[in-house]
């Protein structure tokens, strides 16, 4: 398809497109300048989810042609027709020109995304979301030839497509993604399940969808990650629709290779870091542990004010219960009671109260549901990240700066052999000493590299965590909402109660509360 396209063959727009938006380094485009330029074209997000799934990205770049391609998907899709490749295919006619400006108004689009430093992240919170939504459902639980084994659904609306998952499969996906973005926020995968005859019924049922949620927030932050969304692995997860997923996840990785073989600037990532950059990574490192305390606080608070909803339907499901029970007292009155008693009369009407009551007790269910859906679970979403992030620099201090500091031991060591064996010969030659000693000092190299690179990652990452602290508005905005909304419906049910109440007894009966105590 894209060999039916070259730079001879297009209309002249095309190429002074290109030419705004190119890096001044090489012809290629980067693909968020790409989704920049995408945005002006007035098409729905869809479409261009569609047309960007549709160009080769290799490496968060677009090539010339892929552009070309690209330009012409936008112009016929603005057209009306659908952005599919295969209106390429055997294309007489001119291809159409995208109505995006013109090219000089473009360059400001490559300006934005600082094409010359890969090191500064500018995305906004809106396009990482807007990147894809994954849906994780339960499947009803299958005999094995042992055991049981749960299923899951995993729906990308990205890609379309519905493939079915069990948790080995997410436990392979996690290991690879960690072998391959080792220096990148991997999220954590939620435990496996516990001893059998540890849970009862319930509890087990409560923790098989408690881990269905978490793994539902992992593939979410790992689709929407800016890094990971291209990438073969993860791409192979959520559309692989063959009998052995964890084979094909396995043979993409080995193909593919760690980050830092495949990144184009990784070897050259202490060019791009600031002079200060521990400096900045320590207080980056200490605000957002002082977030992360924070949110869990309030996602402790969330959860109580959740449960609590659901203690309340309960009391009110019970309350009208009792009254239902009282009402249907069939005890004959004693002859003494009999005369002037409005208790027959009275106990029909407590009878009817117990409608409310169990409405009353539907609206705190939704409640606490609502509040679990829209407010804890955006919570979990974000704290997940945060603690990803702590992992992270972890792995960091524990990993690759533990690697180099031995490393640089282990090439001290051999240095003092090698004074040692130039004036007294020992069983090791001088030769040998010396063959060891480069081999070590390519290994420190090549750890010096990785731990810049780490250190760019780090970089990037924490960008990545400020990014996504305007899903605090997100959260507010649900939580408030939640409570409008709860208190409004059970508002309602409590005036129609009270009218109900006033129609039963009058005003001078049911409402009106007697004194504790004779005055």
């Amino acid at each position: 398809m894209e060999g039916d396209i070259n730079e001879g063959s297009v209309p002249s727009y095309y190429r002074e497109v290109h030419q705004a938006i190119c890096s001044r380094t090489d012809e290629r485009v980067q693909i968020g300048v790409f989704q920049r330029l995408l945005s002006r074209s007035a098409l729905s997000i869809t479409v261009q989810n569609q047309i960007t799934d549709h160009v080769n990205s290799a490496d968060g770049f677009l090539n010339k042609v892929s552009l070309y391609k690209g330009l012409a998907l936008i112009a016929l899709a603005q057209q009306g027709k659908p952005p599919s490749p295969k209106l390429l295919e055997n294309f007489i006619q001119e291809l159409p020109k995208p109505q995006l400006g013109e090219p000089k108004e473009l360059q400001s689009l490559r300006l934005q995304l600082v094409q010359e430093n890969p090191l500064i992240l500018s995305l906004t919170l809106a396009e990482l979301l807007m990147k894809d939504t994954i849906k994780v459902e339960l499947i009803p639980e299958k005999k094995g030839l042992f055991l049981k084994h749960v299923e899951y659904q995993v729906t990308s609306e990205r890609f379309k497509v519905s493939v079915y998952r069990r948790y080995s499969d997410f436990d392979v996906f996690h290991e690879l993604l960690l072998q391959r973005y080792g220096y990148r926020i991997v999220p954590a995968l939620p435990r496996k399940r516990v001893l059998k005859g540890v849970l009862t019924s319930v509890s087990e049922r409560e923790f098989i969808e408690g881990r269905r949620r978490a793994l539902a927030r992992f593939l979410n932050l790992v689709a929407r990650h800016p890094f990971f969304s291209e990438d073969e692995l993860v791409r192979t997860f959520l559309t692989f629709s063959g009998s052995d997923v964890q084979t094909k996840l396995r043979d993409a990785c080995k193909k593919l290779g760690d980050e830092f073989m495949t990144c184009s600037y990784a070897t050259q990532a202490k060019d791009y870091l600031p002079a200060d950059i521990q400096g900045q990574f320590a207080s980056s490192r200490e605000l957002i542990r002082n977030i992360h305390n924070s949110f869990q606080k309030l996602r402790d608070r969330a959860e109580k004010m959740a449960e609590r909803s659901k203690e309340n339907a309960t009391d009110l499901q019970m309350f009208g219960k009792e009254l239902s029970c009282l009402g249907s007292d069939e005890t004959s009155l004693p002859v003494l009671a009999s005369g002037k008693s409005p208790w027959v009369a009275l106990k029909q009407a407590v009878k009817g109260l117990s409608v409310e009551f169990s409405l009353l007790s539907e609206k705190a269910v939704e409640q606490g549901r609502r509040d679990e859906d829209d407010v804890v679970e955006k919570l979990n979403l974000f704290l997940d990240l945060l603690q990803s992030y702590k992992d992270l620099c972890e792995r960091h201090e524990k990993g690759v700066l533990h690697e180099h500091q031995r490393a640089l031991q282990k090439y001290g060591v051999m240095k003092r052999q090698m004074m040692s064996a130039t004036v007294q010969p020992k069983e090791v030659s001088v030769e040998q000493l010396e063959s060891r000693i480069i081999q070590q000092e390519n290994a420190i190299q090549a750890m010096e590299l990785r731990n810049y690179f780490s250190l760019f990652c780090l970089h990037q990452e924490s960008q990545l965590i400020f990014t996504y602290l305007p899903i605090t508005s997100h959260i507010l905005g649900a939580f408030v909402n939640s409570q409008v909304q709860g208190h409004k419906e059970m508002g309602e049910v409590w005036q129609d109660l009270h009218s109900k109440l006033k129609c039963l007894f009058g005003d001078s009966n049911g409402l009106q509360t007697p004194p504790l105590s004779p005055r």
